[in-house]
């Protein structure tokens, strides 16, 4: 049948043996030019039969015997290397009859339509995660996210009555913050944070559905690879976890502060982990989605030159992704300590460069609950992510690189410049809603442009630890995940 892994694999096999062949004859004649050649056949055998897998694994061995002189010698070694990273678990795909490699798997066998109806079903769940992010922010915001003070896995029902509200507001009214903060708040007022609170609780349960319904769909219609399908299983368990890490964070919130003139408010640190939670789901979704969309690396093919330029810059994009996650986590101690609302001045605070009570709190708690240390090092590592990025587009114009790599790059430093001003002005309008939620975007935005980018010049050699990452990477995330909700469940 067209399109079956069977068909896939016979198609494979076939081109596979004729372009090993030339590709001997190429690197006997002229070792160094053959070298980028050789690179596209070794992709394109190893994601044949794993008789092919075979057959390569002996035509390597010939060349092993054989005495290339000089340059030979080296594309030798080089040759044998990548086949054995290539070939990584060729025999445990074989009883499948699935192609072997990495990205490949995730739609071994599938047509186009197929592929396609995937990429747009991934692409909304990305989307409505990143709008989860947003409308979280917003939660935040509007101060909103303790005024419902009970949550349930299956869901809450809605107050439709003057009694439901009544009863939901007594139950606020018992509360932390009604008592310290909100006591002049009104029904009316209370039923607008309700609502929002209620929103962004209902609107992570509409996507659970959003993803099972139509995974069951595809899965039942043979379109789920089991690559796919544990790291769509992995996908469903975080975000199921992420609801109760949610009311882990909130009920923090509704426990009395220790100190008598504190503020209710969640846990800063559990807020950095919901968030950290959050853009992790997001990362692995919107990556499953582009490499759906494109399985094989954009460099497959490419140029010695382009995926030298490639690789040089995957060692920026890493530690700069790295970077600007650890920026969006400091914001997130922002947003829990209100740091926002204080030192509302630029480009010093109140006047000083650094201030006075920077080292407020003794020990390590001091970089995370002191407003002035929380406040000063997002600052710092939000100027340290602008100059990381420009710098990293100037090296890239070094490189060798395809246009869409350079696209990429050139977005990257336009939305980081972009971010930072706004951040700025959001600080100087003491953080009003619509520009503290559009700071978030702009966060978000940016990670994804570098996530887009990386996901370009991915390297088209899969090593034997990308081997063992894509086998069992799934697994092992998926018992940490377990590990953590079980934790979380013990803390109050």
């Amino acid at each position: 049948m067209a399109g079956s892994p069977l068909a896939h694999t016979r198609e494979n096999g076939a081109l596979a043996g004729g372009i090993l062949a030339d590709a001997q004859t190429s690197v006997s004649a002229s070792p160094p030019q053959a070298l980028g050649f050789f690179t596209a056949c070794l992709r394109q055998a190893c994601v044949g039969s794993a008789a092919k897998g075979e057959n390569l694994a002996a035509l390597v061995r010939n060349w092993q015997d054989q005495r290339l002189p000089g340059s030979g010698q080296w594309v030798r070694r080089l040759l044998c290397q990548q086949w054995r990273s290539a070939t990584t678990g060729v025999a445990a795909e074989s009883s499948r009859g699935l192609p072997v490699g990495g990205p490949e798997l995730l739609t071994a066998g599938l047509s186009d339509p197929s592929r396609r109806q995937l990429v747009w079903w991934l692409g909304i769940c990305s989307a409505w995660v990143a709008s989860l992010v947003v409308i979280g922010g917003v939660t935040r915001l509007t101060r909103s996210g303790l005024s419902m003070t009970e949550w349930k896995f299956s869901g809450e029902r809605p107050p439709m009555s003057a009694r439901d509200w009544g009863l939901a507001f007594d139950l606020y009214r018992m509360s932390p913050e009604w008592e310290r903060v909100n006591r002049s708040i009104s029904l009316e007022e209370f039923k607008f944070i309700y609502w929002v609170e209620y929103m962004h609780r209902m609107w992570g349960r509409m996507l659970g559905l959003v993803f099972a319904g139509p995974a069951v769909y595809f899965l039942s219609r043979g379109m789920i690879t089991p690559l796919m399908g544990r790291r769509l299983g992995l996908l469903f368990l975080m975000g199921g976890t992420q609801g109760l890490v949610g009311w882990w964070m909130v009920r923090s919130g509704l426990q009395e502060p220790e100190d008598p003139h504190a503020v209710p408010r969640v846990s800063p640190y559990r807020l950095a982990a919901h968030l950290v939670s959050a853009f992790g789901i997001y990362a692995l979704l919107a990556w499953t989605t582009m490499t759906t969309a494109a399985p094989t690396p954009a460099l497959s093919s490419a140029s010695l030159a382009l995926r030298q330029g490639g690789a040089r810059l995957r060692g920026w994009l890493i530690p700069l992704s790295c970077l600007v996650g650890v920026t969006a986590t400091s914001g997130a101690f922002v947003a829990g300590m209100d740091a926002g609302h204080a030192f509302n001045t630029w480009p010093t605070m109140n006047g000083q460069w650094v201030p006075d009570d920077y080292f407020a709190i003794d020990g390590p708690r001091n970089f995370f609950e002191n407003t002035a240390a929380v406040q000063f090092n997002h600052r710092l590592l939000a100027y340290t992510t602008v100059v990381a990025t420009l710098l990293m587009v100037v090296a890239s114009r070094r490189l060798a690189l395809t246009p869409t790599a350079r696209r990429l790059a050139t977005a990257a430093a336009v939305v980081a410049v972009g971010q930072a001003s706004l951040g700025v002005v959001t600080l100087l309008t003491h953080v009003p809603v619509a520009l503290g939620s559009a700071h978030q975007v702009g966060a978000l935005s940016l990670f994804t442009v570098l996530l887009g980018l990386l996901h370009h010049v991915r390297s088209p050699e899969l090593s034997a630890a990308g081997a063992m990452a894509a086998r069992y990477g799934s697994p092992a995330a998926a018992g940490c995940v377990l590990l953590g909700a079980a934790l979380v469940t013990q803390m109050k």
